[in-house]
């Protein structure tokens, strides 16, 4: 976790929560990756709709989004791209899961995990990516 002093109170800290935005259709694999990221001391956003996941990830900066390809009939440029401008202008990690290809262009500068995938290396890479944004947190054995 991610520790900043106060003025406040003399030994008194703030604590930042890791966060992460999981954008699936699917409810049950936005479920499972938010049950294993919340013990692991994550907060979670999520949303089914690529552009109720932009307003997520615009009102809470989160420290990685994870966009599902498969959201939209769009090609996956064209959903990718809003979410890689908004990864870049609040320097987020963007981890991106699709079975197609790897989105090519300028913008993207994510992760990408072809589908299928499990679970467990997923949330362990996601757990790299917020030790690297400054985050320390308990990790279940």
């Amino acid at each position: 976790m991610e520790v900043h002093p106060t003025d406040a109170t003399e030994g008194a800290i703030l604590v930042s929560e890791p966060s992460v935005l999981i954008v699936d259709r699917s409810d049950e694999n936005r479920e499972v990756l938010k049950a294993a990221l919340e013990r692991r001391g994550c907060k979670i956003f999520s949303a089914s709709r690529a552009e109720r996941g932009l307003e997520l990830a615009r009102q809470h900066r989160p420290d990685v989004i994870v966009l599902d390809l498969e959201l939209s009939d769009s090609s996956p440029e064209e959903l990718c791209a809003p979410f890689a401008r908004e990864s870049q202008a609040n320097r987020t990690n963007l981890v991106v899961l699709g079975s197609l290809r790897r989105p090519r262009g300028p913008l993207f500068q994510g992760e990408f995990v072809a589908k299928p995938y499990h679970y467990g290396p997923l949330v362990r890479r996601i757990e790299e990516l917020l030790d690297t944004a400054g985050h320390r947190y308990a990790r279940c054995a």
